[in-house]
């Protein structure tokens, strides 16, 4: 495409600073280290549990699931499709997601804390508070999924006080990569 046709919209200040400017780094570090810490500290509490991780693995998530299915028929808490999705393909491997969860909190609090590959520790996170608010769970969910997304924004900076400061140049980026 000739560049001619190219039309370039200017990134607004505000945006700008928050999501390019390594200024707004220490912004996202108290942000990433909080729904980091979350994360951590649900997850470590699954592996402790005998009903997430040990000889009863599954058997937490089970319960979980099972109230969903109920929330779905009772009330418009649980979309339909989501309660087939949790019927037919979470309540027969239980044992199997229970460890998924469990485990996967955790690598998320510790990529946030840390700082390492921040926007897509995010991005999972943001997931997984998506399929327990799917599943008519709110708790926390919804404030740390809007974290999350907004960390998943400022992927560039967020991780900035951590690890991604060194990982990300070593990494390169899909439009840039390091060169050999």
């Amino acid at each position: 495409m000739n560049s001619k046709n190219n039309i370039f919209i200017p990134e607004n200040p505000v945006s700008s600073f928050l999501f390019s400017n390594t200024r707004s780094a220490i912004i996202w570090l108290f942000i990433r280290v909080y729904v980091g810490y979350s994360w951590l500290t649900a997850g470590w509490g699954k592996v402790q549990s005998d009903a997430w991780t040990g000889d009863n693995a599954g058997a937490a998530l089970e319960g979980f699931v099972k109230g969903a299915l109920a929330k779905s028929q009772d009330t418009a808490d649980v979309a339909g499709w989501y309660a087939t999705f949790l019927e037919n393909n979470v309540l027969p491997n239980a044992k199997l997601f229970s460890f998924v969860v469990a485990y996967g909190e955790i690598l998320v609090g510790l990529g946030l804390i840390f700082g390492l590959l921040t926007g897509i520790a995010a991005f999972f996170g943001a997931f997984m508070n998506v399929s327990f608010l799917f599943a008519g769970t709110l708790s926390t969910n919804p404030i740390l999924f809007i974290l999350a997304t907004w960390l998943v924004l400022a992927w560039k900076v967020a991780g900035w006080y951590g690890l991604d400061r060194w990982a990300l140049p070593l990494l390169g980026t899909p439009w840039h990569r390091k060169k050999e």
